[in-house]
This record gives structure tokens, sequence and C-alpha cells, in this order.
């Protein structure tokens, strides 16, 4: 299974970007996707996950409701919007896919992951 995350970039405190993670080399209604991010200096951490039916998502109290995970099982994708960011949100990215039914926010439940996407948020 590959993951293959995108969508990053530099924007300003306030504005909205979408990341997208595309999965390939499994059948991708199998797989729950979770979000996680590494600021410079710090440990990754949890960003949010949904699992695979899409039925349930859950997020780090950080980015409730300015986040939302979504995913197109036609594309093969999952997205990650985030809105009103903050320039704590700054880091990179991964997204990474889990075979577990039931949500799991820790990252040793994860197999597979991407390769990361920069999100700068500047003042």
């Amino acid at each position: 299974v590959q993951l293959q995350a995108s969508g990053g970039g530099q924007v300003q405190a306030g504005d909205s970007l979408r990341l997208a993670c595309e999965v390939s080399g499994g059948r991708f209604s199998d797989y729950g996707v979770g979000w996680f991010r590494q600021a410079p200096g710090k440990e990754r951490e949890f960003v949010g996950t949904i699992n695979f039916t899409g039925g349930s998502t859950y997020y780090q109290d950080s980015v409730k409701g300015r986040f939302t995970i979504s995913r197109d099982n036609a594309k093969n994708s999952v997205y990650l919007q985030m809105n009103n960011l903050k320039v704590e949100d700054t880091a990179v990215y991964y997204c990474a896919a889990t075979p577990y039914r039931a949500v799991v926010i820790t990252d040793e439940y994860y197999d597979y992951w991407g390769q990361g996407t920069q999100v700068t948020v500047s003042s």
C-alpha cells in the first residue's frame, strides 16, 4: 500500500488549505486513514483520522472545529480540509493507513505512511 500526500504550501494565518492523500496498491475501503504532523524540533503528533467506512472521524483538540477529514472511495483519496490556520499549525503533514476497523489515534496502529507535505503558516 502506498500513500501520496499533496496540497501543502505557504499561507497566511486565517487562510485555508486542503491536503489530499491518495492511496494505491490495496483495497482502499479496507483502511482507515489518519493525518499526523511534525513541527521542527517536535515529535510527530496525531491530527485526525477517518475510519474505513468514512462514518467516524476523530480529531486532536487543537484542530477540532477547524479541520475536517473526508474520504472519497471512488478516488481512493482522503482529504484534510484546514480552515482558520494558525502559525502553530506549521509542520510537515503525513497521511497513514491502518487496517484497524476502530478509530485509532496512535501511530503504532498505522502500517503504511506517505512521504509528507509541508504546511507553513505565517502571521
